[in-house]
Order: C-alpha cells, then structure tokens, then sequence
C-alpha cells in the first residue's frame, strides 16, 4: 500500500508460502507478504513509529478517504492541511524506496491515481490485522510463519535512526528459536545466516544485487544455492 526502502514487492511470490494460518512481520515495513496472505491472522509490528502510525491510519481508513488525498505532481508542495499520516502515506509513494520519507514530491506522481485506486481496493483486506510499535525481541514465541525482513547487515544507513543498531549475532539466535516457520530475508553480502540466494535483482544505476533467504525448512532454492552468482 505504499512503498519501502527493502520492500518486497518485486519478490514476494519467491517466498515460500506460510504453513501456519498465523503470520508475524517482526519488521513490518510495507509488509508484502503479509499483503499477499492478508486472509491469515497477521500481526505486524515494527520499531518505527511513523511506519506503524500509517498502518493503523490505513487500517482506519474508508475508501472515501483514500480517494479523496489531493492529486500532486513532481514538483507540487504537500498542502499544509494534512495530516502527518497523509502526508507520510504521500511521500512514500511519491518518492519511492526510500526508509524515512522525503519532503518533497518525487518522480513517481504519475502513478499517484493507480496507487490511490488500489490502496482503497485493498483497505478491507488489512481491517482484523494486530498491529503495533515494538522491537522484535518483545514478541511472544507463539507458533507462526514469521517472515523476518530486518534492515539489512549492510545497507543499514538507510534506515531510520531506531532501526540501525541491530545486534545480528542476537537476532539469528532469535530467528533460530522461533516456534513455526521462519523466513528471513536479506542481500548476499550478509553473514549472520546461512543464507541460500533466492532471485538476482537490478538495482539503481544499473547495480546488481542477489536477494537472500534463511528457512528452517527446506525450500526449492537449496537445491540450486550454487547456480546464482553473489
């Protein structure tokens, strides 16, 4: 529903399905798989709060309310009237992939009336979701798909102040431990796991980068971990 610096949107039918008919995003963010299994008991959480404000402002909005934000252009000022969530909402898709939002609106305005259509199309899909600000180490262990897609190992500059400091000796005990299925993702220059590529993705100015994945059970991508170059 709006974008991420990280998101998925371009892997998420990668991943492996969930097993369990509870999912958990221990690091929410714009949370696509739980989007792509919205019928399951989803429970997202994240540090961030501007990031968990926005889910639950989505969560509480008509589709009226969607269809009616203001249609802005590149080079357009955010009019005053807004609320902070709207605003956010905006920006993220207005200038997109990045963690903390712009304050200006970016080259992807001409998609602003699609984006607008299916955000309120999709509103009813996220009304029974759980959601709530928190660090991922105060989560109960309840048996669960959790799909775990922190900020990268390296990369993590982008992210905001709050979610940099990730102690990744501690967080793949964490990961290890869960009761369920566990996914989690990351970019092939991580050490944390022992991670097997999953899909070779371009990036901006024409960089590359192999998307990565961890699974307690096995996946089809084990099998064929050495036929995609990091």
């Amino acid at each position: 529903m709006f974008s991420y610096y990280g998101s998925k949107s371009k892997l998420v039918d990668y991943y492996p399905p969930p097993k369990f008919d509870k999912i958990i995003e221990p690091f929410a963010g714009s949370a696509r798989y739980a989007l792509k299994y919205w019928q399951k008991d989803i429970l997202l959480v994240d540090k961030y709060e501007l990031i968990i404000n926005i889910w639950k402002w989505l969560q509480q909005c008509s589709k009226n309310d969607i269809l009616t934000l203001p249609r802005l252009k590149y080079g357009d000022e955010i009019p005053t009237s807004l609320s902070e969530n709207e605003r956010a909402f905006i920006l993220y898709n207005l200038h997109r992939g990045r963690a903390v939002p712009s304050n200006k609106i970016g080259k992807f305005s001409d998609c602003w009336e699609y984006t607008l259509k299916t955000t309120a199309a999709n509103l009813d899909k996220i009304k029974h979701w759980k959601i709530k600000q928190g660090s991922f180490d105060e989560i109960e262990n309840i048996e669960a798909t959790w799909f775990i897609d922190p900020p990268y190992q390296f990369g993590g500059e982008h992210y905001k102040e709050s979610n940099k400091k990730i102690d990744f000796i501690k967080l793949a005990e964490w990961c290890k431990n869960r009761l369920g299925q566990t996914i989690v993702c990351e970019n092939s220059k991580a050490n944390w796991l022992p991670f097997v590529p999953v899909r070779k993705l371009q990036g901006q100015a024409n960089t590359n980068t192999v998307e990565v994945l961890y699974s307690n059970y096995r996946t089809n991508y084990d099998a064929i971990q050495q036929t995609l170059q990091f």
